[in-house]
């Protein structure tokens, strides 16, 4: 292995947790919007709370899904150091892009189109392992509907069975009961997201040729870097997007929040042992949506939600684009 390469691989690894960190960093509205838009929690405090429930995520459940990154987007004999490094490029400046604007995109289908984008470029779809990347497509549509259905459901639930208790005393035992569920998603957004940077920096070990294993097994020290990158990157958090989360969509009562937030972890939770790599962008916003509704359909801004589709539609193809144009640069400057 030459020197190139391995400055290469070191450069790539640090652009990966980079990427962890901005995904926390884009992702805190995930983990903190029903909260702090129930004014539970003030912002600093959720936050802190949301970041350590993140480094906790991986190390409670598992490794599965960054398998699936790692093998199971892009065939190993084409994932190369610089394909994966174009693809977090890709993934990473959609992501600022999309911050920016305060559009809660998702950082985990970024990641995977910058993935298949760049893969694309050097092999045309033999390069791409398309059962996976079908999988990845499914889950797109059903995580957010399966989120809104769950909340929506226990927010009926609550109407139904606590109808005839003062709604101030509903709202005081769920804003205790949200920490708990805040921290619960908190804790599965960990699991889920932040393997998916484990997944990526296995696999440029292995692309390295920097570790030699017949299984694909995450290191631990990969394991602690991507936890705590994606710990910190919601600690400093995107307070544009925790702004169309939690105050523009929908205004939610504690109880809603508490469904919401209930809603997104379990699906989160039932996608990480099973090693799916889900948006948890879509689980939450669908079950924010779901549980604003229980109320009456008008609760919801409806328009706005329409825009966030939008940009759910455009985020695989256009971090496709972006980590295409940035292998194209590589390839140039490394001839």
């Amino acid at each position: 292995m030459t020197g190139e390469i391995i400055i290469v691989v070191y450069g790539a690894i640090a652009a990966a947790l980079f990427f962890d960190f901005v995904n926390g960093f884009h992702d805190a509205a995930n983990s903190i919007a029903t909260v702090v838009g129930t004014r539970v929690l003030r912002p600093l405090q959720a936050v802190v709370m949301a970041a350590f429930a993140n480094f906790a995520g991986p190390f409670v459940f598992g490794t599965a899904v960054a398998a699936t990154v790692g093998k199971g987007i892009i065939l190993p004999e084409f994932s190369t150091v610089y394909v994966i490094l174009a693809g977090l490029i890709g993934a990473i400046v959609w992501d600022l892009i999309t911050w920016w604007f305060g559009l809660p995109s998702s950082s985990s289908h970024a990641l995977i189109g910058g993935l298949a984008g760049s893969a694309l470029i050097v092999g045309g779809l033999q390069a791409l392992a398309l059962d996976g990347i079908e999988r990845v497509l499914v889950f797109m549509v059903v995580s957010p509907s399966i989120g809104f259905a769950i909340a929506a459901g226990f927010g009926f639930a609550i109407m139904f069975f606590l109808r005839r208790k003062a709604s101030g005393k509903v709202n005081k035992v769920f804003g205790k009961l949200q920490i708990v569920s805040s921290s619960f998603f908190s804790l599965t957004h960990g699991a889920n997201d932040g393997q998916k940077t484990m997944g990526v920096i296995t696999a440029l070990l292995i692309a390295g040729g920097m570790l030699q294993s017949k299984e694909f097994v995450v290191p631990i020290w990969v394991i602690l870097g991507a936890a705590a990158s994606i710990a910190l990157g919601t600690f400093f958090g995107g307070w544009r997007i925790v702004k169309t989360m939690a105050f523009r969509l929908t205004n939610l009562k504690p109880y809603q929040g508490f469904c919401a937030e209930t809603g997104g972890g379990a699906i989160l939770t039932s996608m990480a042992w099973l090693g799916i790599p889900v948006s948890t962008t879509h689980a939450i916003s669908g079950a924010i949506m779901g549980a604003g509704s229980t109320k009456r359909l008008s609760a919801v801004r409806w328009g706005l939600g329409k825009r966030i589709v939008y940009g759910w539609i455009i985020t695989i193809p256009a971090s496709a684009g972006l980590a295409a144009a940035s292998l194209l640069i590589i390839k140039a400057i490394t001839g």
